[in-house]
């Protein structure tokens, strides 16, 4: 649905929108909508939209490499003996600036973002009052979008927020030239804006993604709360607990999403359908057997029937006690050499020649869990013990018993076992600033990651350098 193998830089015009003397390189993918092209209608403008999603599947972004790495670099994943290969710079904190992966996720990421600005940016000759509301959640959805992208690339390329807010962050790209886009992205060589900046805009981003939005669609779409969720998320990561709060509770108390209870955990997790009930999926990378990964997808990667490279590691496995239902989604079983190995079943779909594992990128569990925390850190311990124990419960979960520190770290606990495989682990020892103690199954020169160490960040690819020579790359690099 993307060339991205041809753009060394997504920033640069030339390598996006301008001509080329390869004729070749000039060709528009087939089912996409060509840069430049005038969107006249709401079927153009939702094609333009459709693109936009397509691209997050991305194997650089939320089709592999973004749930991968947030994982495998904390405590939760470790590669198995016998592997395929991939992801062992990650695993051993190597990464220089020729890594594939940092360059693969940024230019995934700024496609993505290019394509929502294609859709903010529209200009639609005459619109008429019955089609406000689509114009209007459309370009909601885009913005919605555009403010995930920069989130993920301001998480992996620059300091947490907690630790330095005017620290440099990543290019900020909210701007967008429907007369002459190539002339536009063509001298579009921008410098990196500061962490609080880039979170300003995702901020602002989503407060009008929000009043946009009003039209009720399945998971595998940005909807209003799916919206406001991703704001909580933010606020949570900014440190910013009071406003993390209000987001979360306009989730939890107004959008009609609820747990899916123990009894459906399991057959929720074997389902590859895009969800319309409500029922804990509030945005997902939807997959099915045509519009798919193939042998490059995060299934592939866990499941025995793929690659099987990754494995859960024996102390995540030791958190879930006896009953827990997320624990039944960790198969014990025999890799190799390792015996037992703990198989992640997450994604059991890899054989389905008929539909496949969406990625779950924003949970209502997660919701309840920034809830808990949010509440925990704003004074309101007892609320918070509620929160968090209503959620060990719909898992059957042993509950809490606890209060000051001991409840942030059992908030942190629950987080780590309802999140993992999702990507999350690895960004709550980054917001929160502490070293990563990983287990004795990870490489012995990987297994303490202190705070200092430079290789928590993602380096700017050299390529993006290369093109754009304002941009200052990150320290250890």
């Amino acid at each position: 649905m993307f060339k991205k193998y041809l753009y060394t830089s997504v920033l640069s015009a030339s390598l996006l929108l301008s001509g080329c003397g390869d004729e070749f390189l000039n060709q528009e993918p087939y089912t996409s909508l060509p840069v430049g092209s005038a969107i006249v209608t709401t079927n153009d403008l939702q094609a333009a939209a459709n693109g936009m999603y397509n691209s997050l599947r991305a194997v650089g972004a939320f089709g592999r490499s973004i749930p991968i790495m947030g994982d495998l670099m904390a405590d939760n994943v470790y590669i198995a003996p016998s592997n395929s290969g991939r992801y062992l710079t990650q695993n051993n904190f190597s990464t220089t600036v020729a890594t594939a992966e940092p360059s693969d996720m940024w230019s995934a990421l700024y496609t993505s973002i290019l394509r929502a600005n294609t859709v903010i940016f529209a200009e639609l000759p005459s619109v008429t009052q019955a089609d406000q509301a689509t114009v209007n959640q459309l370009k909601g959805e885009a913005l919605a979008v555009r403010a995930l992208c920069h989130f993920e690339l301001v998480k992996f390329f620059a300091k947490p927020y907690t630790v330095d807010p005017n620290a440099p962050g990543v290019p900020i790209v909210a701007e967008f030239s429907t007369s002459n886009p190539t002339e536009y992205y063509t001298n579009f060589k921008p410098t990196r804006s500061t962490v609080q900046q880039v979170y300003a805009q995702i901020i602002s981003d989503l407060d009008q993604a929000y009043n946009l939005m009003t039209v009720s669609k399945s998971s595998a779409f940005f909807t209003k709360y799916a919206a406001k969720a991703l704001q909580a998320r933010a606020y949570q990561y900014m440190g910013d607990f009071v406003k993390a709060k209000a987001a979360a509770l306009d989730v939890v108390n107004n959008s009609g999403y609820k747990l899916v209870p123990a009894a459906d955990f399991a057959s929720y997790w074997a389902s590859g359908a895009a969800r319309t009930n409500k029922v804990e999926t509030l945005f997902e990378i939807g997959l099915d057997g045509v519009n798919n990964n193939g042998t490059n997808a995060l299934a592939y990667l866990y499941d025995l029937n793929g690659y099987g490279d990754m494995l859960a590691t024996t102390d995540l496995y030791n958190t879930y006690t006896t009953g827990d239902v997320r624990k039944g989604l960790i198969v014990v079983g025999k890799k190799g050499t390792v015996d037992p190995a703990y198989v992640v079943n997450k994604y059991p779909n890899t054989s389905n020649a008929a539909d496949k594992d969406d990625i779950k990128v924003i949970r209502y569990a997660e919701v309840v869990l920034i809830l808990a925390e949010a509440q925990a850190r704003t004074g309101e311990e007892a609320a918070a013990l509620l929160t968090l124990n209503g959620l060990a419960a719909t898992r059957n979960g042993a509950p809490y018993v606890s209060a000051g520190d001991q409840l942030i770290e059992d908030i942190l606990k629950e987080r780590r076992k309802e999140l993992a495989f999702e990507g999350h682990r690895y960004w709550d020892f980054m917001r929160l600033n502490r070293p990563i103690q990983r287990t004795s199954e990870h490489p012995a020169t990987a297994r303490l990651i202190e705070v200092d160490n430079p290789k928590r960040i993602q380096p700017i690819p050299q390529g993006e350098r290369d093109a754009n020579p304002n941009i200052e790359q990150n320290t250890g690099y």
